[in-house]
This record gives C-alpha cells, sequence and structure tokens, in this order.
C-alpha cells in the first residue's frame, strides 16, 4: 500500500509541477513583452491633396451581369515599376493555390514577374518580401513563386510569430511547452485544410494553424510612396472588394521600421536606409499605427463622435468588444451608425455559418433600438474585405483603413498589422471620394452592391450569438 501511495504521490508532483510549468507558459505568452517597434504609431504628418490616393476593388451587378472593377492590383505594379532604390512588400496571402474547379487571374504571377523584371534591371535594389508562413501551409512545403524570387535575390521572409502574444492561451501553453520544438519537414502526409491545390501538410504544421496566429498585413512601400490595403494579392482572393490608400513618401521611414521589426522575429536582415524625413505641408494629416495602437485609434475615434456625426463602417469581421461597445454608445447618443459588412458566409468556396457579424449585427440592432442602421454586401461568393472606419464630423473627417479587421485577434497584439490614419476637411478630394464609395454601396448607385439588413437576419442568430459567446470566451475562434 505504501508503495503505490508513493507511486499516487510522484504523479501528483508531475501533474502539479506540469500544471504550473504550464500555466506560467501560458500567461508569459499571453502578457509577453512586444518586439521594438510593434504596436507602432507614427507622429501624425501633413501632407498636400495630390499625396493621398484612394483605390477600391469591387463586384457588382447590372443588368443581371456581374462585372468587377479593379484598381488596387494595377496600381502595385504600378508602384513596382516606379520604383528606383528599394522596395518592401509585407502580404499575408501570397499563393496561386485555389478550388479545383475554379480559375482566377494570374495575380502573383504578374507580381512575381514584375518584382523579377525589377531584379533584372536592377541587380543591386533591395527587394524584401515579408509573408505568412500560411503560404507555405507553415512550412510543409515551398511555395513555387517565392523560391524564384529567392534565386533573383529576393529576401523573403516568413514571420516568427513564436515572437506575439497568443490569442488562444488555452491550446498555446500546451504548443509552447509541446509542439515548438519539433523540426520542419516538408514530408506532408494530410489532405491540405487550406486549399485543395496546394500540397499535403505535416502533423506540425497543423499544430501551429491551430495556434491560429498570423501575420496579416497587406503593404508595398518603395522610397516614393506606400500602399495600405485590405487586399491580398493572392489568385484566389482577387475578386474579394477591397480599399487601399497611397501616401506619398511621407510614411516610409515608419514603414521601414515597421517592417523591419517584423522580418527580425525571422532572423536579422539588412533593410534599406531611411530616405530624407519628410518636411510636414499641406492639409492632409496621416498616421501610421499598427497592431494594438490602430485599436487605441479606433476607440478614441468613435467616442470622438457627438450626436449629429456620422460613422461608417466597411467591415469583414466585426467582433472586439471595445469597438462594438463604442459603436452602441455612439448610436444611443445620437450619432448616425451605418455598417457595411460581409456576411460571413463563404470562404475560398466553403460555406460558413454567419459568425461573428450576423449575431454582431444583430446584437447592436437590439442594444441601440435599431438606430444601428446595417447593410450587407450582396454580391456572395465574394467576399466584402475592406477594414475601413470613417468618423465624419462637421468640419473634418477621419478615416482609418488597412489589413486589421475589427476583432480581438486583429486589435490586440496578437497579430501584425498595418494601418492608416487619415485626417481631412470634409471638402478635401480624399474625403469626398471615400464619402463617394459608401454612399454609392449604401444606396446601390449604377449596380447592385449591398442588400437590406432583413435579408440576413436569420432566424439562427440567438444560436449564432451563443456559439459566439462560447468561443470568445475559450479564444476557440478565427475572429
Amino acid at each position: 500500500m505504501k508503495k503505490k501511495l508513493d507511486k499516487w504521490g510522484k504523479w501528483r508532483l508531475f501533474a502539479i509541477l506540469f500544471l504550473s510549468l504550464y500555466v506560467i507558459i501560458m500567461l508569459y505568452n499571453v502578457y509577453r513583452p512586444l518586439p521594438e517597434h510593434i504596436a507602432y504609431e507614427s507622429k501624425e504628418y501633413t501632407v498636400n491633396e495630390d499625396a493621398v490616393d484612394f483605390y477600391y476593388n469591387l463586384s457588382g451587378e447590372k443588368n443581371g451581369e456581374k462585372f468587377f472593377h479593379e484598381e488596387i492590383f494595377t496600381r502595385t505594379l504600378s508602384i513596382i515599376e516606379e520604383a528606383e532604390q528599394f522596395i518592401v512588400l509585407d502580404y499575408f496571402l501570397f499563393n496561386s493555390y485555389h478550388e479545383k474547379d475554379k480559375e482566377y487571374p494570374a495575380n502573383v504571377e504578374a507580381i512575381t514577374n514584375a518584382l523579377l523584371q525589377k531584379k533584372k534591371e536592377h541587380p543591386d535594389m533591395p527587394i524584401l518580401f515579408v509573408t505568412d508562413e500560411v503560404n507555405s501551409s507553415y512550412r510543409s512545403h515551398t511555395v513555387p513563386e517565392f523560391e524564384q524570387l529567392k534565386q533573383a535575390g529576393v529576401e523573403v521572409i516568413e514571420t516568427d510569430l513564436d515572437d506575439f502574444r497568443d490569442p488562444t492561451p488555452i491550446y498555446s501553453g500546451f504548443y509552447r511547452m509541446l509542439f515548438t520544438w519539433w523540426g520542419d519537414s516538408q514530408n506532408g502526409w494530410l489532405p491540405n485544410a487550406l486549399t485543395e491545390t496546394a500540397p499535403d501538410m505535416t502533423v506540425r504544421s497543423y499544430l501551429t494553424l491551430f495556434n491560429v496566429k498570423a501575420n496579416h498585413r497587406k503593404t508595398i512601400t518603395t522610397e516614393q510612396t506606400t500602399l495600405i490595403s485590405s487586399a491580398n494579392p493572392h489568385d484566389a482572393s482577387y475578386y474579394f472588394a477591397n480599399v487601399a490608400f497611397e501616401v506619398k513618401q511621407a510614411l516610409v521611414n515608419d514603414m521601414l521600421l515597421s517592417e523591419k521589426a517584423a522580418a527580425d522575429t525571422r532572423r536579422n536582415v539588412p533593410f534599406p536606409d531611411p530616405i530624407e524625413p519628410h518636411v510636414n505641408n499641406g492639409n492632409v494629416h496621416v498616421q501610421l499605427v499598427t497592431e494594438g495602437k490602430i485599436q487605441e485609434a479606433v476607440r478614441n475615434e468613435i467616442a470622438a463622435a457627438e450626436k449629429g456625426d456620422e460613422i461608417w463602417m466597411a467591415m469583414f469581421y466585426l467582433a472586439d468588444r471595445t469597438v462594438v461597445e463604442g459603436l452602441t454608445d455612439a448610436a444611443n447618443r445620437g450619432v448616425d451608425v451605418k455598417l457595411i459588412l460581409d456576411t460571413n458566409k463563404n470562404s475560398f468556396g466553403r460555406k460558413k455559418t454567419g459568425l461573428p457579424n450576423i449575431p454582431m449585427a444583430s446584437e447592436l440592432k437590439e442594444d441601440t433600438n435599431n438606430q444601428v442602421e446595417i447593410r450587407w454586401f450582396a454580391q456572395a461568393p465574394e467576399q466584402f474585405h475592406p477594414k475601413m472606419l470613417y468618423v465624419k464630423h462637421q468640419d473634418e473627417t477621419v478615416i482609418i483603413s488597412g489589413s486589421a479587421n475589427h476583432t480581438s485577434r486583429n486589435l490586440n497584439n496578437y497579430n501584425p498589422e498595418t494601418d492608416v490614419k487619415i485626417r481631412a476637411a470634409n471638402d478635401s478630394e480624399i474625403i469626398k471620394e471615400v464619402d463617394a464609395y459608401f454612399h454609392m454601396l449604401w444606396e446601390n448607385k449604377g449596380a447592385i452592391y449591398t442588400d437590406d439588413y432583413e435579408k440576413h437576419d436569420d432566424d439562427m442568430s440567438i444560436g449564432k450569438r451563443i456559439i459566439y459567446a462560447f468561443q470568445k470566451l475559450l479564444h476557440f475562434t478565427t475572429f
């Protein structure tokens, strides 16, 4: 009996030590210090009106025929062509894998060829491509386009997200303890969970996938300009609705700091030297915000809206409590709040449940006595992929737009994210363009872009909200 008790005591001691270590590792990685220049906020610069441009990609339906309007990828190719000193790109999704029964424009090939041509013409020009492990199915296989770029002398860096905080602490504690030390292998044997035409995945890659972290940025920077977008130049994402803002010169040095911080998580990569500092002039104010600084900016701008002001939002995922409660309070104090949302019912050929937007929209309606107005993007299966806030005051308007969905995962320093904040007078050209974009979608000017709220206010909203609340409680969610 004594031996049995001693044996049980040893197992109990082991369990206590294991759980203690697990809790320590879990808590540390929830609150761990961030790398330098992550959660970054630049100073506010002033630029001339012609230094800021707005672009959008959008599908619609006119006279029973679907069409697609594209600007963002065309401008991306032009920026590559115009570069003279360096190019720094950072894209979450950059691959040509897609569903077997679908065909898409070869956007990744076009951008890859443009970079290869630039490197051929200017062999000494630094070209750096920062990206996420999702393209290699979490290091299960190589990505042909990246291999081409590497062979030509382009630096390709997959961000190491172990340096970032963990959004799924219950799983991440075990992942950090037991799995991160497993070596990488490209001998995949499990079906690829991400897309049908990609190579098979390894067990190690699935374990990384379940940790649900991503370098979610979508930017390109040269010595001349910066384009900050919601669009992935990924073949299967080509037809998604997206927006982008270009800021010439002013944000370049801040972008270099921010991008080097992401690249250095993998290895210390030499980056281009800063350009001449921007001289403040003009009447449009611009600022770079990343990670948690995006949430601060969004929260502050919503809180600053007063009765009679307008809040417009174009959003793929809306779930962050800070933002949702801010919108609720704003509507209840008389701010005119209008949201254009994706239904979250389609994702790369797969049907989804409508989480988080459908239950979140229902909650907003109920908590504001229907003061929040909502329309849904109509052109499924294409996603409505912008992440843009537009707050219109009496004399000036603030825009915050970029890669960050308004969810906890995107706004709480878990993912690398990049947004731009723009502040300008209501009669400035950039504000008039964005205002026209929102009214075009809301009022279906010239084509069908959006549906009435009631079309997707389905009977499952309460059930979906319960599932959503459960997922958020345990952090088992991708949003």
